[in-house]
């Protein structure tokens, strides 16, 4: 029998401690019960305070979204244009400029040619003057060279008569003298 109650008294112990272990759960649920309806509360209160201010929000909001859809369908023919005139512009100004880099090609190749016929000329005309310069040279130094030898060839003989011997000079000299005096 001494068994048989030490396992009574067992099985009583575990059956108090499943219902204090119960009694402990149910305790703590309440808890969490009353947290869970505190929590409700306040979140309700948050959602009534949250909608009232999104209907504020609505309800200021409303005017300007009309307001900019009235301003949006007056504005955006406008815009539709100007886009359109802005095209035609950009398109004009990639013709004329299509045209001035072509009328550009044009002006800087005959410039080329002209720069081409310009150096040919000039060209033509230091050679000519290359040339005249060397003619007029000639022409001009060897006169000069046989005139500068005729008056070396004359120092030469004034030279050889004033260095002649005097004798030779006054018998030769001496009666032209009397002839001119």
């Amino acid at each position: 029998m001494n068994i048989k109650m030490d396992n009574e008294a067992i099985l009583l112990a575990f059956v108090a401690l499943t219902a204090l272990a119960i009694f402990l759960q149910a305790l703590i649920l309440f808890a969490i019960f009353l947290s869970v309806r505190k929590l409700a509360r306040t979140l309700q209160q948050d959602s009534e305070e949250l909608r009232a201010s999104a209907q504020e929000l609505r309800s200021a909001a409303l005017p300007m979204i009309d307001n900019a859809r009235e301003v949006f369908s007056r504005v955006a023919p406008k815009v539709e244009l100007i886009a359109g005139d802005l095209s035609e512009v950009i398109y004009g100004m990639r013709v004329q400029s299509a045209d001035m880099q072509s009328s550009a090609k044009e002006l800087l190749e005959q410039v080329r040619i002209q720069s081409l016929r310009v150096d040919a000329m000039l060209t033509q005309a230091l050679d000519a003057a290359d040339r005249a310069g060397v003619y007029v040279a000639h022409a001009v130094v060897k006169p000069v060279r046989q005139i500068s030898a005729v008056v070396a060839s004359v120092r030469a003989v004034v030279e050889a008569l004033r260095s002649s011997s005097p004798a030779h000079r006054r018998a030769g000299t001496g009666g032209d003298r009397e002839r001119l005096g």
